[in-house]
């Protein structure tokens, strides 16, 4: 039955292209996963030999053969051209910086409503533990030297699923116009037809500032806020040095954030220092900022890049530069934790009520249990 179906628990690390969406189930791999095999988890023995050997489903041989004719049209020249029929929208979503908290109502909605999910590396197990049972999930996260899936081909399948008509929304770490792509996989869906919502998220330098304390603008200290990617292009080959306007950045009376810098972040203080900038500015890098596995490191501009180094930061890493850090709380850095932590408690005590146990709540459990053990709170 359709009840007993819903129940029924299956597992995926990473989705073929040809999966239906009507046989998905809820999945919640964290990191890039490995290659899975072609088989897929089902009902009886006879079913899994049959998968393996790459038999499909009519609704998946379907699916699997309309993203080959799309693949085709856009290769013959036919950019614009792609299935026939009218198109769902495709909800771009902003889901904050990592506390679940800080998920807006409209978001969470659709979430739940979704049939189909998208979703980034950045998403929190907990934020992710959110998504309604029903929904479909497909990891395509980037990370550093290792890309999922290309974004020309997440273009492409959300153009795909949209005109499947099922409810099609693509989470996204943050806001998803602030350094996300959202605005690429707008065009692309626009010009094809289909209709898309932007539902903003907290973007990471609002959300780890309050956090902290630390107003991005204050009358006394910074009267503007300037956002800056310290991740080029691919094709970018420019050294850092030559990639940004250093007179404009070095305004002392400005707050500076580095969104993903932590890779070019000596280059990108050195560039600062020889623009003008006092080497006593203060600063502050924070990983996972807002979540239970926030750290934050405080030094002056001239020893950030040395301080980071010896602290083993990883990504994902923000980075606020200005006169208004001055204002940051050690006190409040480490209330923060404690509340992150508290937050993914509670996610996991909402997760635990589900029929079944999922990925994220059991990555969830396993985190905090690791927190507690180990004084990871910091």
């Amino acid at each position: 039955s359709a009840a007993s179906h819903r129940r029924s628990t299956r597992t995926y690390t990473h989705m073929p292209l040809s999966l239906s969406l009507a046989t998905l189930s809820l999945a919640f791999p964290l990191r890039a996963p490995p290659l899975p095999p072609r088989a897929r988890v089902v009902a009886s023995a006879a079913s899994d030999d049959l998968s393996a050997l790459g038999f499909r489903s009519a609704a998946e041989a379907a699916a699997e053969q309309r993203l080959r004719r799309s693949r085709a049209e856009e290769a013959a020249g036919g950019a614009c051209a792609g299935p026939s029929g009218p198109a769902s929208s495709v909800y771009l979503v902003g889901v904050g910086p990592g506390d679940v908290e800080l998920l807006t109502v409209k978001a969470l909605r659709l979430m739940r409503d979704a049939d189909l999910v998208l979703y980034d590396r950045l998403i929190s197990p907990e934020v992710l533990s959110m998504v309604g049972t029903q929904a479909a999930m497909l990891y395509v996260g980037k990370e550093a030297g290792l890309h999922t899936r290309p974004q020309e081909e997440i273009h492409r399948l959300l153009h795909l699923y949209a005109h499947a008509g099922k409810s099609v929304v693509r989470l996204k770490g943050g806001d998803p116009t602030v350094f996300g792509r959202g605005g690429e996989e707008l065009e692309y869906l626009e010009a094809r037809g289909v209709p898309v919502q932007i539902v903003p998220g907290i973007t990471a330098a609002s959300g780890i500032a309050a956090a902290l304390r630390v107003p991005l603008t204050h009358r006394d200290y910074a009267d503007s806020v300037r956002f800056v990617t310290g991740h080029a292009r691919s094709e970018n080959s420019a050294p850092v040095a030559e990639r940004y306007r250093w007179e404009v950045l070095s305004d002392p009376s400005q707050t500076l954030v580095v969104y993903m810098g932590l890779s070019t972040l000596p280059q990108f203080a050195d560039g600062l220092l020889q623009a003008g900038l006092d080497a006593s500015t203060p600063a502050v890098a924070v990983q996972d900022g807002t979540t239970a596995t926030q750290r934050v490191v405080a030094a002056p501009l001239g020893g950030l890049a040395t301080a980071v180094e010896e602290a083993s930061l990883a990504s994902p890493t923000l980075v606020v530069i200005g006169r208004v850090v001055s204002l940051l709380r050690e006190a409040g850095a480490g209330e923060l934790a404690a509340a992150a932590a508290a937050a993914a408690s509670a996610a996991v005590s909402e997760a635990d009520t589900l029929p079944e146990p999922t990925a994220a709540a059991e990555e969830a459990r396993a985190l905090l249990d690791s927190l507690k053990a180990g004084g990871r709170l910091r």
